[in-house]
């Protein structure tokens, strides 16, 4: 199977791209895989909780990362296009959204630590970087050298961002319904109108991630070049 003209490196495939896919250390299936399976070890109020551990935002981004791994992994496997083509689009989703949470979670960690880990909640070093860190690196990996040209526009930057805003928003408050509680401390400090203003300030956060991968594809890969391949798509 013929790469995009301006992947790095060719993928799917069972050479390279394979090899980055399983042993990248630290593997990222391992990463994801070590980082969910802490969750069932370590019980807590949030896992006794309506909503388990999904009311986390960094839970429901890891499982999307994942998932888009797990597909990459079987394209280069089989060398199933449609799995190639699953894996692109859902890190068109995942990639922003995991970058948004590293930059938020270690910025307000920065701050004040007890603002986004309930008290009940210590992780391991190791395993706070496989929620917080690791996810987005790999997946910048994978996009910048693993597939083809970004697809990110405009539109699609604004429209993604601001529904996975807005979904996280209600299933949050949903939750918050049942449990009378929020998964993050920072939400308990702060009043209405100032989660409002986390929620929307999130959004447009990861929009600029979206707007800003897209830039750095073209940046690694070629301007001209990635013009030129969407030039002859068109």
């Amino acid at each position: 199977m013929a790469s995009q003209p301006s992947q790095r490196i060719h993928s799917p495939s069972r050479g390279v791209s394979l090899l980055v896919h399983v042993c990248l250390p630290p593997s990222r299936l391992g990463t994801c895989a070590n980082a969910l399976s802490s969750l069932l070890k370590n019980p807590n109020e949030i896992s006794k909780g309506y909503g388990w551990h999904f009311q986390f935002l960094t839970i429901i981004a890891l499982s999307l990362a994942t998932i888009t791994f797990v597909l990459g992994l079987v394209a280069d496997l089989f060398l199933w296009r449609n799995a190639f083509i699953a894996k692109n689009w859902l890190a068109v989703g995942s990639a922003p959204l995991e970058t948004l949470i590293s930059i938020l979670y270690w910025g307000i960690s920065a701050i004040d630590r007890d603002l986004v880990v309930p008290p009940d909640m210590r992780l391991d070093p190791f395993v706070d970087m496989g929620f917080h860190l690791f996810p987005a690196l790999l997946l910048l990996i994978d996009i910048l050298l693993l597939s083809p040209p970004w697809a990110f526009t405009f539109l699609p930057a604004m429209l993604i961002p601001s529904g996975i805003a807005t979904g996280y928003w209600i299933w949050l408050e949903h939750c918050f319904s049942v449990n009378r509680n929020y998964p993050y401390p920072l939400f308990d400090v702060i009043g209405p109108k100032e989660r409002v203003a986390v929620f929307v300030g999130s959004a447009v956060m990861m929009m600029v991630c979206a707007l800003g991968i897209g830039w750095g594809y073209e940046k690694v890969n070629g301007v001209d070049m990635v013009k030129q391949v969407e030039r002859k798509r068109a």
